[in-house]
């Protein structure tokens, strides 16, 4: 890619301070803007540049044919949007939210100019606001791009660049398949935190003495602000439900065998091969793909690579580079 496009982020917690850091240290002319007072002092202070004002943000995004990125959670899109759609709609767009289906929803419906790839780094940790981000954040994680029948690939192409050029690993896929997996390995796993958090909590004194290394492993994601964990998971209501649903007819399956026959066999036994297969999967050799984006096929090629699990390693022109177990 010949151009290094500038970037605003909007919203400087976790996910965007630590993004505005490291497209910083990757050498781009980056700032960025929140209505949080508290995190635009902290970013001023560590030598960033950042304010208040979001329009002036996305104003001066537009006069430098920048990449915009919203950052903030879920529920603060809608009114982002109607900003970028005010002060920005031409710019390039694309954002780190958690949940694909609703933010394209809202992009096509107050943003329609924008040039739109949605995106979410698997990054993370309970904590949240500026002083928690590090540059370091996305580096070995994966990142999807999203991929839609209307997606423009040569601005596909520079968000995947953003994200390999901080360290991330690129997976192409449509924003229905990523909300359903990310019910599966993030918002169900949010959703367990919680409960095993209350259930826990209700032995009192001696369940916090005793607690170890299963209970902190188990609900350290429990610690999150519930504003944000509440928006990722509401968001994905529709994806979420079968698989919370999965979820409860395995836990009942296991209290029907505990009652009945006094056995959890069945239950620890597919648990454990379970996580087995995945270890082996993340380990299993990879091939190299090359998608030219160029071509007709591009998009199902680029969605087929990810759904099986495949990544984007490298952007060289119009060949997107990749492997794939």
């Amino acid at each position: 890619m010949s151009l290094v496009r500038e970037m605003c982020v909007i919203g400087l917690g976790l996910i965007g301070g630590s993004l505005l850091r490291a497209a910083t240290t990757a050498g781009r002319t980056a700032w960025g803007a929140t209505e949080s007072t508290v995190d635009v002092e902290a970013a001023t202070v560590d030598g960033y540049d950042a304010g208040t004002d979001v329009a002036a943000a996305l104003r001066r995004a537009a006069e430098r044919d920048a990449m915009v990125v919203l950052a903030v959670p879920l529920t603060a899109v809608d009114d982002v949007l109607r900003q970028v759609g005010e002060h920005a709609s031409g710019c390039l767009l694309t954002d780190v939210t958690s949940v694909k289906g609703p933010m394209l929803s809202s992009v096509r419906r107050l943003a329609p100019s924008a040039r739109y790839v949605g995106g979410h780094p698997m990054a993370g940790t309970a904590r949240s606001g500026w002083e928690s981000g590090r540059s370091a954040l996305f580096a070995g994680s994966a990142w999807v791009a999203c991929v839609e029948e209307d997606t423009d690939l040569s601005a596909w192409a520079e968000v995947a660049e953003l994200a390999l050029e901080i360290g991330a690993r690129v997976v192409p896929l449509p924003a229905a398949v990523h909300d359903e997996v990310v019910a599966r390995i993030s918002h169900l796993p949010h959703l367990l935190a919680a409960v095993l958090a209350g259930v826990g909590a209700q032995g009192g004194p001696l369940a916090a003495t005793l607690a170890a290394g299963s209970f902190g492993d188990g609900t350290r994601v429990a610690g999150t602000r519930p504003e944000l964990v509440r928006a990722m998971t509401e968001g994905n209501r529709d994806a979420l439900l079968p698989i919370l649903d999965e979820a409860l007819g395995k836990l009942g399956a296991a209290r029907g065998s505990l009652a009945s026959t006094g056995g959890l066999a069945a239950t620890i036994n597919a648990g454990n091969q379970a996580i087995r297969t995945m270890e082996e999967l993340r380990a299993s050799k990879r091939a190299g793909v090359r998608v030219d984006l160029s071509a007709p096929e591009a998009r199902d090629g680029l969605c087929a690579l990810g759904e099986r699990g495949g990544r984007i390693t490298a952007i060289d022109g119009t060949v997107a580079i990749g492997e794939v177990a």
